[in-house]
Parts: structure tokens; sequence; C-alpha cells
């Protein structure tokens, strides 16, 4: 089985967010793909398998398999282009939040998303003894999203992920203004996907995206994820969908002996 590591939403390696590729020809059993998911022990690993209804993709983290993931999708766009169809322009994964349209766009790849519908949430003491700070405001779509006032705040997070484990939504994500060239800072933890931080997260975004296109009253926002590897997405508000789009690295290339 092909397998590729990518790392998304950067232009360099050792940056941004790696996410595993495979591109195996028949599905693997479910059990088999969360032990490679395990095995790689990056915050997610992409299944890609070409049906007669065209490319579906599955993503899975350390603790089981995931609705939507931006990162891997775009690392399985990167390595479509460059390994599979090297001519196209577009391609289209189906997925279990339908159907995903990655274009490039010169260097840059961008996404189509469906964005999270958000309702807001009371601020509890709980969310406060979980970040350290209190967050000013606090929606719930998939994920818990906690407002915070400035960007140096997000960046010295030092959250107590065990507590996080009890509050609501799949993943925690953090969010305040941004600074200079950036609209909005943020960061992603999953601990209840047995991922601690997610460097970069593109499905976090589908909810910090539509927050500060209506806060900014801006539909383009350059969005920073201030993780310990960082990476930066460009993004947009189109309705009920966002576009989020990045560069991506390859790392490495090479074969799971363990076959479907």
């Amino acid at each position: 089985m092909r397998q590729y590591i990518v790392d998304a939403f950067t232009e360099e390696v050792f940056t941004g967010n790696p996410a595993a590729v495979c591109f195996p020809d028949r599905w693997p059993e479910d059990a088999l793909m969360r032990r490679i998911a395990m095995e790689n022990n990056l915050s997610e690993t992409a299944f890609v398998v070409q049906e007669a209804d065209g490319l579906h993709i599955r993503w899975f983290t350390p603790g089981g398999e995931i609705d939507l993931c931006g990162h891997a999708t775009l690392a399985s766009a990167y390595v479509y282009f460059q390994f599979v169809d090297p001519a196209a322009e577009q391609v289209t994964f189906q997925s279990l939040s339908g159907p995903l349209t990655v274009t490039r766009e010169g260097s840059l790849l961008a996404m189509d998303f469906p964005a999270y519908a958000l309702a807001p949430t009371e601020v509890t003491e709980d969310m406060a003894a979980v970040l350290g700070v209190r967050p000013r405001e606090a929606w719930l779509g998939r994920d818990l999203l906690c407002i915070l006032d400035r960007a140096e705040d997000v960046t010295a997070l030092r959250p107590d992920l065990g507590k996080a484990l009890d509050l609501p939504g799949l993943l925690l994500l953090v969010t305040a203004p941004g600074e200079g060239e950036f609209d909005c800072v943020s960061r992603s933890f999953a601990p209840k996907l047995r991922v601690d931080e997610d460097p970069v997260c593109g499905s976090g975004h589908c909810h910090i995206v539509p927050y500060w296109a209506e806060r900014l009253r801006k539909d383009q926002l350059t969005a920073c994820q201030a993780s310990p590897r960082g990476g930066t997405l460009y993004c947009r508000r189109m309705g009920d969908r966002v576009r989020l789009a990045g560069y991506a690295a390859l790392f490495s290339r090479g074969e799971i002996l363990t076959e479907p």
C-alpha cells in the first residue's frame, strides 16, 4: 500500500500539519485502518480509494475515524496532483461530509468545505479551569470554540487536556483577533481523539472562519494557527461553505507492507 507523508498548510517540511496519505487499491478493514493510524501516530491518516462513482476519502486519528479533516484532504489532493494525475486542475473526494472539491490555484490548493453552524453556549468555570484563562465567549458546533481577547493569550496557552475531556464538543478550538497580516489566530486540541494538539486544523477553521467573518464584517481572512509547528490558511466565507487554501510540502513516500 502506497503511503505519503505531507506537511499541509506550509511551504516547508517540519512545519504545518503532517498527514499520512494512503492509496490502497481497495478498502482495508476498518480495524486495519485504525491500526495504521495508531502506528503512524499523526493527527490524521487519510485513505483514498477509487470507486465506481469517483474517489472516496476517509480519515482516521489515533483515536478513530472522524467526519471531516482539512489538512489530510489538502495532503491527499497534493499527492493526487503530484503522483496520480499531474494534468488535473481539480479533484473531488466523496466523504462522510459530502463531496469535497480541491482546486489548484498556482501553488496553492483551495478546498471547498462545509461550514459548521455555531450556537452560543455558556462560558463555564470548567472551560476557565482547562484553559487557565476565562473565555469571553463560547460557541458550539461539532467542536467547542472559545474566544479570547488577545493573540498572545492563545500562544501562551498550556491547557489541562485531562480536564478537557469533560468539555462539550469533539475538539477544543481557541481563537483571538490576529495581528499584522493575520485576521485571527487559533490553536486546536483533540484529546478525545488521542491528539493533544492538532498543529493546523482545517475542519476547526470551518468553525473559526464563519465566526470571524461575521465579527470582522469581511469574507476573506488570513488565519494563523499558532501551534509550535505553525501554519497559514487563506480563507473565504461562501454562505454555508468555506474556502480553505494553503500550501503543502512532501516529507516522505514509501510502502506499507501490510496489505488490505
